[in-house]
């Protein structure tokens, strides 16, 4: 008997909607079809703009986009569906991140949100959908985030395996698996693909892809070890964890305060390229792990395991460590965070608590989401 769940997952690069469906009726999950749609044109200028503190007319785009975004997530799902020949009374419910648009871990008092009518999607789709899954892990003193290092221990954990999994999304982030019965723990490390699309967007405005498929611009310049350093500085990679961030900290505007005006724009997109790298390896140099059992593998997923220029950048920083794809742990790479959120909703709908305070910060572990019914 399948117990089928669909994920929603739009992340910090604002690339396109994830959809998978997922069966849960065995011990572990079960990955069965994956859809991707490229956000339209105008949605995403939508939300990019609203990254940003505009002042004038915010929370009326805001409502918009809200709702626009729900409309589109739930076309997503409706082809996913004609895709599997399957009924919306075959999925026991939808797992949506939403897609965040302002994340302040650090506010007074914090906050985060993600637009993305959970209504909507529920009435269009005639399926239950569970969603805010990061508000109520704030509510209790953490940052909402990184989530994703719950479902990895679910898993791609081994008893007998010190792994660290790296997520390369718009932000990077690692969840370390040390084995046995040791504590879970994970963190942002910082700017992933967001920065990487943004500045290669700006560097490319008539282009038709809004990222650098395969690293090949970067590829083309020599990373500016001065402004390489002068990035490093920031304050973000000086805090301890647990630590999460976003585009509120990584923009074309935080990039631009560091840039001298004299830089060619390959040699930025090189640089970028190796902030990334050189942040995960600092991060990952900076754990502990039981002498008997050191770090052995790390496990790469997210659109930044296509970038074969970071990648070498990655490997180049990380010599003692094997890099491979989570396709080796039975999921592939572009399917990990969406899987996370289908995950999230069956923790919802069985009750069962999915954060994790180590990563996180919380007072405590916790049931996460609201559950917005069909009927």
């Amino acid at each position: 008997m399948t117990e089928y769940y669909i994920g929603l997952m739009s992340g910090t690069s604002m690339d396109g909607l994830d959809a998978v469906l997922v069966d849960f009726s065995q011990q572990r999950p079960q990955f069965i079809a994956h859809h991707h749609e490229p956000l339209p044109l105008d949605l995403a200028q939508q939300l990019h703009q609203l990254c940003q503190l505009n002042g004038d007319q915010e929370l009326h785009n805001y409502a918009q986009a809200d709702r626009d975004f729900g409309r589109y997530s739930a076309s997503v799902v409706k082809h996913l569906l004609q895709q599997q020949q399957l009924t919306a009374k075959q999925i026991v419910a939808i797992g949506s991140h939403g897609q965040t648009v302002r994340h302040q871990p650090f506010g007074q008092p914090s906050y985060t949100l993600q637009l993305g009518d959970p209504n909507s999607i529920a009435s269009l789709t005639g399926i239950a959908v569970v969603a805010d899954f990061r508000r109520k892990d704030i509510a209790l003193g953490g940052q909402g985030a990184p989530l994703v290092p719950a479902f990895h221990q679910a898993v791609f954990a081994e008893a007998n395996h010190s792994r660290v999994i790296l997520n390369l999304g718009g932000i990077a982030n690692i969840t370390v698996l040390p084995g046995a019965s040791e504590q879970v723990s994970g963190f942002d490390t910082g700017p992933a693909n967001t920065l990487l699309d943004q500045w290669y967007s700006y560097c490319h405005p008539l282009a038709t892809e809004r990222f650098d498929r395969d690293g090949a611009f970067a590829a083309q310049g020599q990373v500016q070890s001065d402004l390489l350093a002068r990035l490093l500085s920031a304050e973000f990679f000086l805090r301890a964890a647990p630590k999460s961030t976003g585009r509120d900290d990584f923009n074309l505007a935080w990039l631009q305060q560091y840039l001298r005006g004299h830089e060619a724009l390959a040699d930025v997109q090189a640089t970028l390229t190796e902030l990334t790298a050189v942040s995960v390896a600092n991060a990952i140099a900076g754990l502990s792990f039981n002498a008997s059992r050191p770090l052995e593998q790390v496990f790469v997923c997210g659109g930044g395991v296509y970038n074969q220029t970071l990648m070498k950048a990655l490997q180049r920083h990380l010599p003692d460590q094997q890099l491979l794809s989570t396709a080796q742990l039975g999921v592939q790479p572009q399917h990990v965070e969406a899987m996370a959120f289908a995950w999230l909703a069956y923790c919802f709908i069985h009750r069962l608590p999915a954060n994790l305070p180590a990563v996180t910060g919380a007072s405590r572990r916790a049931v996460l989401g609201g559950l917005y019914l069909a009927e």
